[in-house]
């Protein structure tokens, strides 16, 4: 908070450089509280340069949340050639602004999906070589700890990030007061500003979100396999397999895997349709109330009377809520219905050679591939949005004609597509990560049978 303010000195800056500041102090921060912590916390006699490794492990999670952010910005904040571009697509059509933003949506994906791989190998490569080891099995625990203080770094500056992502729809409310108080120009051009700034910062701590989500899922992965292991040999059933049960990888060469894989990628998409959809339907019921009441109460039009705000605040709540039935219970069920399948059909079909593992394998695959594909199109949705919510912030500035140009006409329609992409279901794909993992974590038992063959 002291160095997330204005003085004197940043009168003419830009607002996101106050924030950049305030964001780099938490940064600080929390490299000293994580050096403190690990060698409080995580130093043992038997390994005692383990704790350094994890502190290393830490500030990876740390420069990953630092690097993404930074990439959002850079795709997402109009000072920068990806908005830029799309502005200039604009003055040629709304259809040419929509085939840029989307580029700019797609192309900002390559650049944080390096740092979040480099970060869980590298992460996972320091614990592993820290000489922490399981204190009676004398395996290696050290990698999979270390992505997960990786996870813990990253997320030890989550409440400034926080803030950031408040500061969007605060901004946002306050451009809206001005221009319906009748506040003058210059107050208009001070809330845009401020408007911008919070659309880029909205952008990216959804990309610090789905990049936590991400190292996150892999950590839940795992312990999804270890729980698989211990479930099956504590089966009464599979008491003549429980010593040759191996599950800490998975065959996507083996079909049901990768038929498993592909429909978790493939509920990813739905549910992002589902969500984009729910947004549609509820936009169009609140336009057909907007014209119901232009019709049949004319004041509207003089000022001589109010509209029925009202109705369309309870349009809005009722469909949002019945919109999101849907979604919900695919988010819940797929996965579900996904391993009991496969898991029925190692039974029956695939009975000589069945572990009682194939729907957990399958499945695992399903966790992966859905994962990876949230990730992915999550980073698409929020940084097109976003990227277009600031071409028309641009525009309005007076580039490309300013305000009521024909540019100006198209980036308001990149703007209506992006903001159910980057308020809806791109936000929402970071929760179905999770919620996919969790789920078929907690519903283990139900995917693994008894086996009536040998181990794959």
């Amino acid at each position: 908070m002291f160095y997330a303010r204005e003085n004197e000195n940043d009168l003419d800056d830009n607002p996101l450089t106050i924030l950049k500041r305030g964001f780099s102090v938490a940064l600080a921060l929390a490299v000293f509280g994580f050096a403190i912590a690990t060698r409080w916390l995580l130093f043992a006699e038997s390994a005692p340069n383990a704790w350094f490794h994890f502190f290393l492990c830490g500030l990876i999670g740390m420069g990953t949340a630092y690097l993404v952010i930074r990439i959002t910005q850079y795709y997402t904040d109009y000072d920068h050639r990806p908005v830029k571009s799309i502005a200039k697509a604009s003055t040629t059509g709304h259809a040419t602004n929509i085939i840029a933003g989307l580029a700019v949506g797609l192309e900002s994906v390559m650049a944080p999906t390096l740092v979040i791989c480099t970060a869980i190998i590298s992460a996972h490569l320091l614990g592993s070589t820290s000489g922490l080891k399981h204190a009676t099995s004398g395996v290696n625990l050290g990698g999979l700890f270390g992505t997960a203080v990786a996870t813990m770094g990253m997320l030890s500056t989550a409440v400034f990030v926080l803030g950031m992502d408040f500061f969007g729809p605060i901004s946002d409310n306050a451009g809206g007061i001005v221009e319906m108080s009748g506040q003058s120009d210059a107050a208009r051009t001070i809330t845009d500003r401020l408007d911008a700034v919070g659309n880029t910062t909205k952008a990216a701590t959804k990309g610090f979100a789905v990049s936590s989500a991400g190292l996150a899922s892999f950590l839940l992965v795992r312990a999804f396999m270890d729980e698989v292991v211990a479930i099956h040999e504590t089966d009464t059933t599979s008491t003549s397999n429980a010593d040759v049960v191996v599950f800490d990888s998975i065959d996507v060469a083996q079909p049901e895997v990768f038929v498993g894989g592909c429909l978790g990628a493939a509920t990813v998409f739905l549910f992002a349709s589902m969500a984009m959809n729910a947004v549609g339907v509820t936009a169009q019921a609140v336009v057909r109330e907007v014209r119901r009441q232009f019709s049949e109460i004319p004041g509207i039009r003089t000022g001589d009377q109010k509209p029925d705000y009202a109705t369309c605040v309870d349009i809005v709540s009722k469909e949002a809520l019945r919109g999101m039935v849907a979604p919900g219970l695919l988010a819940s069920f797929a996965p579900i219905a996904t391993g009991l399948f496969f898991r029925l059909f190692g039974t029956w079909v695939r009975s000589e050679e069945d572990d009682g593992l194939l729907g957990a394998r399958s499945l695992c695959g399903f966790m992966v591939f859905s994962t990876v594909s949230s990730i992915l199109l999550a980073l698409v949705l929020n940084n097109a949005g976003g990227a277009w919510d600031n071409t028309k912030k641009l525009i309005e500035t007076g580039a490309h004609g300013g305000k009521g140009s024909g540019a100006h006409k198209a980036s308001i329609t990149g703007d209506t597509v992006g903001d159910p992409a980057k308020d809806t279901a791109g936000p929402s794909l970071h929760v179905l990560m999770k919620m996919i993992s969790t789920v078929t974590l907690v519903m283990a038992p139900l995917f693994v049978g008894g086996g009536g063959g040998g181990g794959k």
